[in-house]
């Protein structure tokens, strides 16, 4: 078993020499090339691209949703990219959340009970109590017990950040979380993971195309055919 300790001292995130393709029948897709950065405790950090840039994928191999073909990827402290799939799903549960484009939550359960999933999951005490609490942070104590489908798209986002939320991540990965709002919406629910974030003190790495949510956090990365670049001014400021 892989030793999952954490450093208060070390980045969050340590990515060294990624690279990520993929094999097609009469040719290699190279996705990621040279992707090298560190993003630190607390930051919330925005990587922007266009459709097709790599960005997701990036994402999935910060996360360990995947492995890449080339490179190392360290979270909290834990090489993830040489841990076993077990394993990185272990990490995943304990010190990660995610907020998805399409919500993702269960059609059959309650607003209450998606939220409560994964604490009950993790073996939380008083999941219920926890997941009430979250739910009225993000503005929906009156709806509890309301469906998914019973929700409007902003209101079910909202139910996924309380989720994100719910067992303390130590990183927050958000894909895309205003791609499927208005914009007004999509303003109140950045509003509200941003807020969240500061009052956490969670790390946050979000996917975007959007430069004006891209500009709320601290850093941005833009990729463009699968390499990655920062700015000179938001590299010094990381430091």
């Amino acid at each position: 078993m892989t030793d999952l300790s954490t450093s208060d001292t070390s980045p969050m995130l340590r990515v060294t020499d990624l690279a990520h393709r993929v094999s097609l029948e009469t040719d290699t897709l190279t996705i990621l090339q040279g992707v090298s950065l560190e993003i630190n405790r607390g930051e919330s950090v925005a990587i922007v691209g266009r459709s097709g840039s790599g960005k997701t994928t990036l994402l999935g191999l910060l996360a360990g949703l995947d492995t890449p073909t080339e490179g190392t990827v360290a979270l909290d402290g834990a090489e993830i990219s040489s841990l076993s799939e077990d394993e990185r799903a272990k990490l995943r549960a304990s010190r990660v959340g995610f907020v998805f484009q399409s919500f993702q939550l269960l059609p059959a359960l309650s607003a209450l009970e998606n939220v409560m999933l994964p604490l009950e999951l993790a073996g939380i005490d008083a999941p219920e109590v926890r997941a009430k609490e979250l739910l009225v942070r993000v503005g929906l104590g009156e709806r509890l017990n309301h469906t998914p489908r019973q929700l409007s798209g902003g209101e079910q986002q909202r139910v996924a950040i309380a989720r994100a939320f719910a067992s303390d991540p130590v990183v927050l990965f958000a894909d895309e979380p205003t791609g499927n709002l208005d914009n007004r919406t999509g303003q109140d629910v950045s509003d509200l993971l941003m807020a969240l974030n500061r009052e956490q003190g969670t790390t946050l790495v979000m996917v975007t195309h959007d430069e004006q949510l891209a500009a709320r956090c601290g850093r941005q990365l833009h990729i463009e055919a699968g390499i990655l670049t920062e700015p000179e001014s938001a590299r010094e400021r990381a430091h």
